[in-house]
């Protein structure tokens, strides 16, 4: 039997963590501080990050994302290509944000450095990728702190007092 929690380093960003995300039931929460274009390996190939994300949202699945800055061009070319998303992703846009976490099926959690980027948590060669470091785990304490506190972000609880809300473009609240 697997431990409950293991660290991750790394390329294991992409291999125990990212991997997971096809493999969902119903739900995945991304948040991160940074996100650009990002890919995944599909056979001999490799796709849009969005792609996956796209496919699964196409299946019924509920996915969240959240992230403190707009994306770059690239990112959106990828997002332009998925029609799905533009309704189907739901995306909040908070300056604040700085963790990393991705909860799946509210079953297992990453918590960790990895930005949603190729150099972050994607499929960089060892020679390119950043030092990353992390946690995933399936301890039901840790799973649940870690959805609460993203979904309390989600829902705005912060907004009206934010210090930084002359920043936020569209606050969430």
């Amino acid at each position: 039997m697997e431990p409950a929690t293991v660290y991750i380093a790394d390329k294991d960003h992409y291999d125990k963590v990212l991997s997971k995300v096809s493999k969902i039931r119903s739900t995945l929460w991304i948040a991160t501080a940074d996100i650009k274009d990002l890919h995944v390996s599909s056979g001999t190939d490799s796709v849009p990050f969005l792609g996956e994300i796209a496919s699964l949202i196409s299946k019924g699945k509920q996915v969240r994302l959240m992230h403190a800055k707009e994306p770059g061009p690239v990112f959106r070319e990828d997002f332009d290509k998925y029609p799905v998303l533009i309704h189907g992703l739901e995306r909040a846009l908070c300056p604040r944000i700085h963790f990393k976490l991705m909860i799946f099926d509210f079953k297992e959690v990453y918590i960790g450095s990895a930005n949603l980027t190729g150099a972050g948590i994607g499929m960089k060669s060892q020679r390119m990728r950043n030092f990353e470091a992390g946690i995933l785990s399936s301890d039901t304490a840790l799973v649940d702190a870690a959805a609460e506190h993203f979904d309390s972000v989600w829902r705005g609880v912060c907004c009206k007092n934010c210090g930084r809300r002359k920043y936020c473009p569209d606050p969430i609240e």
